[in-house]
């Protein structure tokens, strides 16, 4: 199965019908955000604390599976040059709506997270990562790439689920109101569903998630050589996912490139 091609048609999907993470900003929006009154998320609700990202006036940004015409435009009008990098068609497409629309220079490439090749060394001076390496099979490739492409002193914003979550099925837990631990980590719907489930998978269209541990998501960043600089955890916006009710979701990390010869843990 191609892991790639399935998850950019089901993500092109998912965008034509405006989900959540796909419908653009408005304009009212960006002039706030020219003015200087602007906030974007990693994760479901919470807002990055606006001192991760430093002065954005001039600097270059890549929004690294952050398509959808949210993200992207505001970084744009706070200052930056961005440069928004994503697996879908129609996710890049709300990007490009938008830049057009409100007259930002951004730059669009598409491609896999985890393969960064069309960048050069120490190409950007801050990556906005939101929650959606639950898509790449190995996340720890994902931030190597990210380290590599990271200018000395650069820094790493991310989103992270929870792993705990895949432990459940949401579907199940909705029609019961009951949480009951079903899949053992880490979970793929590659190789964790029963063939009914999977078929139902398939039928969906829905993206192919993996789940990722806190070895490889933390662990991951500080081999790749970053540190971490900060850290804060978030929940769903409702009650929908029943996981609300006894622990966070997600989380967010910030994690620096430090110069040449600095005390990482490598």
């Amino acid at each position: 199965m191609n892991i790639l091609e399935h998850n950019r048609k089901a993500w092109n999907a998912e965008s034509a019908r405006g989900g959540q993470w796909c419908t653009p900003v408005d304009g009212a929006t960006i002039a706030r955000a020219r003015a200087g009154d602007w906030q974007i998320v990693l994760t479901p609700t919470r807002a990055v604390p606006r001192h991760w990202f430093g002065n954005l006036q001039g600097k270059d940004v890549l929004c690294l599976a952050s398509g959808g015409g949210q993200q992207v435009p505001v970084l744009a009008a706070a200052g930056a040059n961005v440069v928004s990098f994503d697996l879908s068609d129609e996710q890049l497409g709300k990007d490009r709506l938008v830049a057009q629309r409100e007259r930002l220079a951004v730059t669009f490439v598409q491609g896999d997270m985890a393969d960064l090749s069309v960048f050069e060394d120490g190409r950007f001076d801050l990556i906005f990562h939101p929650a959606s390496n639950v898509f790449a099979p190995d996340v720890r490739v994902v931030w190597k790439e990210c380290y590599r492409v990271l200018r000395t002193g650069g820094s790493l914003l991310a989103g992270i689920m929870s792993p705990s979550i895949f432990l459940f099925d949401e579907d199940e837990a909705k029609r019961t109101g009951v949480l009951s631990v079903k899949y053992k980590l880490p979970f793929s719907h590659l190789t964790s569903l029963d063939a009914e489930e999977k078929e139902r998978w398939l039928a969906s269209g829905e993206p192919a998630e993996f789940s990722h541990s806190l070895d490889a998501q933390i662990g991951g960043q500080l081999d790749a050589g970053f540190v971490l600089v900060g850290l804060y955890e978030d929940n769903w916006s409702d009650d929908a996912m029943l996981f609300n009710r006894y622990s966070p979701v997600a989380f967010a990390t910030w994690a620096g490139k430090p110069a040449p010869g600095a005390v990482t843990g490598r």
